[in-house]
């Protein structure tokens, strides 16, 4: 018995994948530009596809929002990328994600936010955009938000629920509203794991 359920669930895996590699050749034919092994979740949203470049290997999970803003924007990732479900960049001028970075679910990644200018409403301030990049190796925990402007240098670690309003340098771990350095990464895997 354990050997069917085992044997369904694999179908069940390569079907996942199938439909996922399908939608993202969908999203290429709309004119995403989309590498090899791409798999896309389902109910994903992806507005002007061609601002978009998946790198080889990316997962995106299920409801992830591509919301890109202007005709001219970039939008790119690089290989062996996951997205969590759930997640949304919302894109002006660029993001940009390094190789190998994970993405945990219900993350928000913006390049841009409204003046705040005292002479003119809200609904008339314009849209001041920085670029976001996103080195590689990099992991954001869950229901991290990244603002404008940011650099998250390779190998960094971003805390679940921080919310990165600067700069994080090469293999800092940060957490905290704003974001703050607790140490950095280094390197030993038996202080890591309480050995």
């Amino acid at each position: 018995m354990k050997a069917l359920h085992r044997h369904l669930e694999q179908g069940l895996t390569l079907m996942r994948i199938a439909n996922g590699r399908a939608r993202a050749r969908v999203l290429a034919f709309r004119g995403a530009t989309v590498r090899e092994k791409v798999t896309l979740g389902a109910m994903c949203r992806v507005e002007r596809p061609w601002c978009v470049t998946l790198g080889a290997r990316c997962v995106a999970e299920d409801s992830i929002y591509f919301k890109v803003v202007a005709d001219d924007a970039i939008l790119d990732f690089g290989a062996y990328v996951f997205i969590g479900r759930g997640s949304e960049f919302d894109v002006q001028e660029r993001v940009s994600v390094g190789d190998h970075t994970l993405i945990a679910p219900g993350c928000f990644i913006t390049d841009h936010c409204h003046g705040i200018s005292d002479e003119l409403r809200m609904d008339q301030q314009p849209g001041i955009a920085k670029p976001v990049i996103i080195g590689n190796d990099v992991w954001l925990g869950a229901k991290v938000t990244v603002l404008a402007g940011v650099t998250i240098g390779d190998g960094a670690i971003v805390g679940a629920d921080a919310v990165v309003t600067r700069d994080v340098p090469a293999m800092a771990i940060v957490t905290g509203i704003p974001a703050r350095i607790l140490r950095y990464r280094d390197g030993d895997i038996q202080s890591q794991i309480g050995a």
